[in-house]
């Protein structure tokens, strides 16, 4: 069955992103997916987004570094659009839209993009008859109970990260440059494995400067170290195609981490702190290794050129294609309208006939 689908993205990025911008990358798998599959998708993006959905966009351009004014107006004009349309369902990406929807009579699916943050916990209690998606069951577990939750994991092009058979001998690190991403202990770990480490990333304004000045620049200009900036497109498939293995050194309950399919499509594993949805992602000792700490990290770099890549691959297909996603997200989307529909109620009493009722009223 066809829908009328509303996807409000976020201001401060692209549809997919340039650079970085996992929830954006993963709503332009969602809406082209969904338009492949027969669905009347508007994506409430920035106007330079790139979608074969219909696009409706308030800032030409992202609002960046994120600005939470320019978040909250973008969402108020995306929910004043969705009310003077006619969708069935509206999917949104951040919590401003749920105090929102209270004006638009159309069931609201949400996806919960972060670790658990109190003051939005607290907001959910507010908002049970929501369809909540977690992207992990390690984040679903952390949140409050919530009374219309399912886990949908991320998924991915596999055309985008073709199959890399043959490895070089480094291993790679991609990601924020960030306390909780954890680039300092894939340095550390790369050095008592004895190989080198090529890291792309970069660090974000606030505490990113203070962390990269701190821990990140002494590390870079050690021996075997090498920062080949932010990249995307060709360049991070090359990156993390031909490395030996993509460290996943996590410092927190990360919800999920699109890097770890990213290096999976490509036949490289990933050896990953056993920590947020890493052993969700992660199938020991075929994409990978689930480790304790630096030293086994350390450990398991050797043991990832033993793995079979095309097994690497295979397996990454089996689970984590953008197709399977989107199938999920349609089953929810369904799910949200077939709820939100009047149950039809039983008459009191049996009327045989128009004419027996109107007889009975004029009786009376």
């Amino acid at each position: 069955m066809s829908m009328r689908i509303a996807i409000i993205s976020t201001a401060a990025a692209a549809v997919p992103p340039r650079g970085y911008g996992g929830t954006e990358r993963v709503l332009h798998y969602l809406a082209q997916g969904l338009v492949e599959r027969g669905h009347d998708v508007t994506l409430f993006a920035t106007g330079d987004s790139r979608t074969s959905a219909t696009l409706r966009w308030l800032y030409a351009t992202p609002v960046w570094p994120i600005e939470q004014m320019a978040e909250v107006n973008h969402v108020a004009w995306s929910c004043a659009e969705v009310a003077r349309g006619t969708f069935d369902v509206v999917h949104a990406n951040q919590a401003t839209a749920l105090a929102l929807t209270r004006f638009v009579r159309v069931p609201l699916v949400y996806t919960l993009h972060h670790d658990r943050v109190e003051e939005l916990s607290r907001l959910y209690r507010y908002f049970p008859d929501v369809h909540y998606v977690a992207i992990s069951e390690r984040q679903r577990q952390l949140e409050i109970p919530l009374q219309h939750v399912q886990v949908v994991h991320h998924g991915i092009d596999p055309a985008e990260f073709p199959f890399v058979a043959e490895s070089s001998d480094y291993v790679a690190f991609i990601g924020r440059f960030a306390p909780a991403k954890g680039p300092h202990l894939a340095i550390e770990a790369a050095q008592r494995a004895g190989v080198s480490i090529r890291l792309a990333g970069r660090p974000h304004a606030g505490e990113g400067e203070i962390y990269y000045e701190q821990e990140m620049l002494p590390r870079l200009r050690l021996p075997g170290v090498a920062w080949v900036g932010e990249c995307d497109g060709a360049a991070k498939q090359a990156h993390v195609g031909r490395a030996r293995a993509t460290l996943f050194p996590i410092c927190w309950e990360e919800p999920f981490g699109l890097v770890m399919l990213e290096s999976m499509f490509c036949g490289t594993p990933v050896i990953a702190f056993a920590r947020g949805s890493a052993p969700e992602v992660i199938d020991d000792g075929v994409t990978g290794f689930l480790v304790r700490d630096i030293d086994e990290m350390a450990a398991a770099i050797p043991r990832a050129a033993a793995l079979d890549r095309r097994r690497c691959r295979a397996r990454a297909r089996e689970r984590f294609t953008a197709a399977r996603m989107v199938r999920d997200y349609e089953r929810m989307y369904q799910a949200a309208v077939q709820a939100r529909r009047p149950a039809r109620r039983k008459l009191p009493i049996r009327i045989e006939s128009l004419s027996e009722a109107r007889t009975e009223v004029i009786g009376k």
